[in-house]
């Protein structure tokens, strides 16, 4: 069973910035696509960034030249950097993993909290 531990939310102010961590029990190479999802209060889920294993990065428009997202395969481990924080931005950050015939995998959720 693949784990997905996320890490890296918290609270911050507008305008700061956060690294959010996803880290896989195995290798992220295996995965056809990883990404992250939030979800606000009251709101379904949205995606917010994919990569695709076989590249390039795919952004909703709101995170548009503010969010980034990365990967280290050595350490198995998927990223989020966010600046430009705004209180919009407040949800919880789902990171999930995608192999082609599976049931997509999720992590347990990392909160984010955006507010002066």
């Amino acid at each position: 069973q693949v784990q997905l531990v996320e890490s890296g939310g918290g609270l911050v102010q507008p305008g700061e910035s956060l690294r959010l961590s996803c880290a896989a029990s195995e290798s992220i190479s295996s995965f056809n696509a990883m990404g992250w999802y939030r979800q606000a209060p009251g709101a379904e889920r949205e995606l917010v960034a994919t990569r695709p294993s076989s590249g390039g990065t795919r952004y909703t428009n709101s995170v548009k030249g503010r969010f980034t997202i990365s990967r280290d395969t050595a350490e198995n481990t998927l990223y989020l950097q966010m600046n430009s924080l705004k209180p919009e931005d407040t949800a919880v950050y789902y990171c999930y993993a995608f192999r082609a015939s599976y049931p997509y995998y999720w992590g347990q959720g990392t909160q984010v909290t955006v507010s002066s």
